[in-house]
């Protein structure tokens, strides 16, 4: 099916370039949600369920084949990023821009949606799925759940990707990307008068320790192992510029990355327990936040294989991934609850990669993406 000549790819982009003009945050997309479903609604009879936070599209066709459902997903979220570049759709929110591409993501879900009925090679149940709070890494666990209800055999996804030659096809077997949390240390002390320090208990010298000790880990990560194991501190907050107050309480936060889930907590408590001694020497009380949990991304080896034979058949490039994206994607939750695959669509050699502030979703690969949605959907993939 050529699907170049079976949709209005203007009417796609609009609604990208929409999307692109009223981002919402992760966990608030709710006039993002209600767009979509519109779209949908007056352009397909598609039955579509709001499940709250998010919503999903879904297909029965009139001939099935035996195989069981398949599911395709997007998110929809944005970030608190500004919009940097002057674009004529540019973001109407202060503050908050797509500049992850989700924006893309789900206008390419959209067109699979649209061309669904018109694919006679289609003969099984398709669930398409638009995800909120990716960016956080809340949206995903709650649709992966939703897979086990419905009984879906095979799910994916797609994310653009700079540094690869435009609609090139990236795919990886098992590992393709990271799992990773924050954490944050929290020190209380109490505070005194700068003159007489030894009457308070000041945590600054507490959270130069843990901020050295992380860094030490880091470096030792980076050459005792071919796995990706990466601590990279993101904030550390004591005090402020108030020369007669010797402070009481302070935060230290890192981003822990690994390839394995296992290595990644093995950090996490190396950590804690590294604060919990500091906390005992200069009598500091110590406590802990978790934020952006996201599992190991890990495809199923014979699901990307039928992405990669979607693309061969498409006549797409197919580009070697020999590592893994460092970014975690919560679409990990997906793949432990089914077998699935994330395949990556190439921005560009030189596209601005995403979460760069001159970053904007390549409208050139709508078409690709969609068209290897429908093929993965196809009896015969």
């Amino acid at each position: 099916m050529d699907i170049r000549t079976m949709l209005d790819w203007n009417e796609i982009r609009s609604l990208r370039r929409y999307l692109h003009a009223h981002p919402e945050l992760s966990g608030k997309e709710k006039e993002t949600k209600k767009y979509l479903m519109a779209f949908l609604a007056d352009r397909t009879d598609l039955e579509l369920v709001d499940k709250g936070d998010w919503f999903y599209a879904h297909y029965e066709p009139a001939e099935q084949h035996g195989k069981g459902p398949v599911a395709l997903r997007a998110d929809m979220d944005a970030l608190p990023v500004p919009e940097a570049i002057a674009l004529p759709y540019g973001s109407t929110t202060a503050g908050i821009a797509h500049k992850c591409g989700h924006d893309g993501h789900s206008s390419a879900l959209a067109a699979a949606a649209l061309l669904l009925r018109k694919d006679a090679r289609i003969h099984r149940p398709v669930y398409l799925i638009f995800q909120s709070a990716e960016e956080t890494g809340k949206g995903g666990k709650s649709c992966a759940d939703f897979l086990k209800e419905a009984g879906v055999e095979e799910v994916y996804a797609f994310h653009n990707l700079s540094g690869y030659p435009e609609n090139a096809v990236m795919v990886r077997d098992r590992l393709t990307q990271c799992a990773s949390k924050g954490l944050t240390v929290h020190f209380i002390g109490r505070k005194s008068h700068a003159g007489t320090p030894e009457k308070g208990r000041n945590p600054a010298h507490a959270l130069a320790r843990l901020a050295l000790y992380a860094a030490d880990l880091a470096e030792q990560a980076g050459t005792s192992t071919d796995r990706t194991l990466l601590l990279t501190i993101i904030g550390l907050n004591v005090g402020g510029e108030d020369f007669g107050i010797s402070p009481g309480e302070g935060t230290f936060s890192v981003t822990l990355r690994a390839d394995e889930e296992s290595d990644l907590l093995r950090l996490e408590n190396q950590l804690r327990d590294r604060a919990r001694s500091l906390a005992v020497r200069d009598g500091l009380k110590v406590s802990f936040a978790e934020r952006d949990p996201f599992p190991a991304t890990v495809n199923t080896p014979r699901c990307a294989e039928r992405v990669r034979k979607a693309a061969c058949s498409l006549g797409l490039t197919l580009a070697p991934m020999p590592e893994p994206w460092r970014p975690s994607e919560d679409f990990g939750w997906y793949l432990k609850a089914c077998p699935g695959a994330m395949f990556y669509v190439g921005n560009g050699m030189d596209w601005p990669a995403p979460h760069q502030p001159d970053y904007d979703f390549n409208d050139n690969i709508l078409e690709t993406a969609a068209s290897l949605f429908l093929r993965l959907c196809e009896e015969d993939c």
